[in-house]
């Protein structure tokens, strides 16, 4: 592979959630905070939704990692369960035996107890749900009674949702508004900036160990911006492969058409181009040979 090319510890543009490479800009240290602030606080319910490859996996993992030891933490990621499968999820990770055919009542007198024995030790109980706009309605129910376990001072247990923007949708229908209801705590994950991207892009590949001087002309950065419209996992996919074809040439230097042959290789980074690149290229296409308009798939 290209990392003793270019003089790196590891690859620097996994797609794996890996804490080591998160990248604390305005948006995303926003998002981090928002969620300390809010199970510090106590509350609830608290939700964060953005688009596919917008990094909501990294986010919740580095929120999990910065807590510190008066927080138990519960995972679960991928929460498409009924709700009898989603408490015994909860009681597995909390660690409470269970009998593969014990019923409801007994499931959730088994997690209440737990939740307060942890809560005597003053510990505080946080569930992350990743892909949380994939749970049934009848899933989103039941966690809202799990959140009604209290003592008189406060909740037993804390649920942070993470989720695309279906979420949403699925919230604001009517069988499950008293959740919504309970949702105190919101912060929507947007796509990195053109600046962000270049910052993005030099705090991975320091991160993996490389020390020299650009690696990424600036023709590159914009290239990667246009191309992947600022979504982290595709401004990853695009820049292994673009330092994939940069080695095979031989060259020390990422640049713009390194990545533009890498967007042609990648289908959902091409689809991030803007409507008016598209009817540009078009138009210099009818420009130059005098043919009908030409379309792109």
């Amino acid at each position: 592979m290209y990392t003793s090319h270019f003089g790196l510890r590891e690859l620097p543009f996994g797609i794996t959630p890996d804490t080591s490479f998160f990248f604390a800009c305005t948006n995303y240290q926003a998002a981090l905070n928002t969620l300390l602030v809010a199970v510090k606080n106590g509350e609830g319910f608290i939700k964060i939704t953005g688009e596919v490859g917008v990094g909501k996996t990294l986010l919740c993992r580095k929120f999990m990692a910065t807590l510190d030891k008066s927080f138990v933490t519960a995972y679960v990621p991928n929460p498409y369960l009924e709700p009898r499968t989603l408490m015994l999820a909860l009681a597995d990770e909390l660690e409470i035996p269970q009998e593969k055919d014990v019923d409801q009542h007994q499931l959730i007198k088994s997690l209440n107890h737990r939740l307060l024995v942890l809560a005597g030790e003053g510990k505080r109980i946080v569930l992350c749900l990743d892909e949380a706009q994939a749970m049934p309605l009848e899933t989103f129910e039941a966690l809202r009674l799990l959140t009604n376990l209290e003592t008189e001072k406060r909740k037993l247990l804390q649920i942070v949702m993470f989720g695309q923007p279906e979420l949403d949708r699925k919230l604001n229908q009517e069988a499950i508004r008293q959740l919504n209801q309970r949702i105190t705590f919101h912060y929507h994950l947007g796509p990195l900036s053109q600046e962000d991207t270049e910052f993005y892009v030099s705090h991975r590949l320091s991160v993996a160990g490389y020390a020299g001087s650009r690696l990424f002309d600036r023709g590159a950065i914009k290239k990667v911006f246009a191309t992947s419209g600022g979504i982290p996992r595709l401004v990853n996919i695009l820049s292994h492969k673009a330092l994939m074809l940069a080695y095979g040439e031989g060259k020390q230097q990422v640049n713009a058409r390194h990545i533009k042959a890498a967007a042609n290789d990648t289908g959902s980074a091409r689809k991030q181009l803007s409507p008016w690149i598209w009817f540009g290229t078009a138009a210099l296409v009818v420009a130059g040979t005098g043919m009908g308009w030409v379309y792109f798939q």
